[in-house]
């Protein structure tokens, strides 16, 4: 069949809005009608080249939408039903989702290589085999996509909104929630206010913190992180530093969260000087794949037993997670709606991930015709 998406031809190159060619889905796989997807810095990192994958490639992996069609072996999920695409896929057999771990899926080893699980393609352009981003290319009107990927979801939910759970809200949140372990009465710093740190900003809240100091460059996000759940905003690390000494009286905060665009070396030892004896700094943002240096004090890690934590996906399970997570929604404790700064066109995408990367958008969000 054909159907339209933006996919990415060269590093450093915009999306390329244009029809394509799409198999249909095979064995243990679904068609899938996407009517949203969240544009995640993931997909630049990619554009650009730091997370290098594969190209031409399909890009998008937030998404939300209806299946229109299930293949062989598929077991539970039928035409017509919601579903929210997780950015990692759960198997539910293998060693990692057997622990409860299901962020760490075996199958997840293919979300950069642009094939299907089964190590093939599904999607063609100017006569070339086309990859998809994360198995799922939400960047297209319609996609092929594995069981395991997707979960099924109320069909009173918003497909505009529940996307968002498909990688950045989930990632921000589980930063907090799960490897920072924040518990009530903490201090917390969560640096960078944008798809993810909205989350972690929450994920903190919702853990009962008691202070939790947002760090961004952009003043004009101020409002929008006290609105998250933030206590202090400032706009550097020297200001935080500063900050979380007086709000602690010189302990320092309990964790804090990277959440920023792109992750470079220098920043570790500026956040491991923002926690306490015995603190935690999670890296949850992406660093290009050619920095590999870490700058830190290796005889105050030690002696002040500090921890750094990487964070995959927020160590969020997805089909148990996207549920905890809409629940809060429709309580009215998870902000979802007030996270979307704009929407727009897929026709667009490419002013969109302009705005994303000038620090206009918390988070944009693609709708599909």
């Amino acid at each position: 069949m054909k159907t339209t998406a933006a996919v990415l031809w060269g590093y450093g190159e915009d999306w390329s809005v244009e029809e394509i060619d799409l198999d249909p889905p095979q064995d243990g796989e679904v068609l899938v009608s996407f009517e949203a997807t969240g544009l995640c810095h993931s997909d630049e990192h990619v554009r650009t080249g730091d997370l290098p994958a594969p190209l031409p490639l399909v890009g998008g992996h937030e998404g939300a939408g209806v299946v229109q069609e299930v293949g062989p072996g598929v077991r539970d999920l039928n035409p017509g039903d919601h579903v929210v695409a997780s950015f990692l896929p759960a198997c539910g057999r293998c060693r990692w989702c057997a622990r409860g771990r299901q962020n760490l899926c075996d199958q997840g080893v293919t979300t950069l290589t642009g094939l299907q699980l089964d190590g093939t393609y599904r999607r063609r352009a100017r006569g070339k085999d086309v990859g998809v981003m994360a198995g799922l290319g939400t960047f297209s009107e319609v996609s092929t996509v594995a069981e395991s990927s997707l979960v099924k979801i109320d069909d009173d939910i918003p497909l505009s909104r529940a996307c968002l759970l498909g990688c950045g809200v989930t990632t921000g949140w589980g930063s907090a929630v799960n490897t920072a372990d924040v518990r009530p009465g903490d201090t917390v710093v969560v640096v960078g206010c944008g798809g993810i740190g909205s989350g972690a900003i929450q994920g903190a809240r919702l853990a009962g913190a008691e202070k939790i100091v947002v760090v961004d460059i952009v003043e004009a996000k101020r409002d929008m992180a006290f609105l998250f759940g933030a206590t202090h905003f400032v706009t550097s690390m020297a200001e935080a530093t500063a900050l979380v000494a007086e709000l602690t009286r010189g302990v320092m905060a309990d964790s804090a969260i990277l959440t920023v665009g792109l992750l470079e070396g220098a920043m570790i030892n500026d956040a491991l000087e923002l926690v306490s004896k015995g603190g935690a700094v999670v890296v949850t943002a992406i660093a290009a794949m050619t920095e590999l240096t870490a700058t830190m004090s290796l005889m105050f890690f030690t002696l002040f037993q500090k921890r750094l934590l990487g964070s995959l996906y927020g160590e969020a399970n997805p089909r148990n997670d996207i549920h905890r997570l809409l629940s809060l929604y429709r309580a009215g404790k998870l902000l979802l709606d007030e996270t979307v700064t704009a929407e727009y066109k897929l026709g667009d995408i490419n002013e969109a991930y302009a705005d994303m990367r000038a620090g206009r958008n918390i988070r944009g969000v693609i709708l599909h015709q």
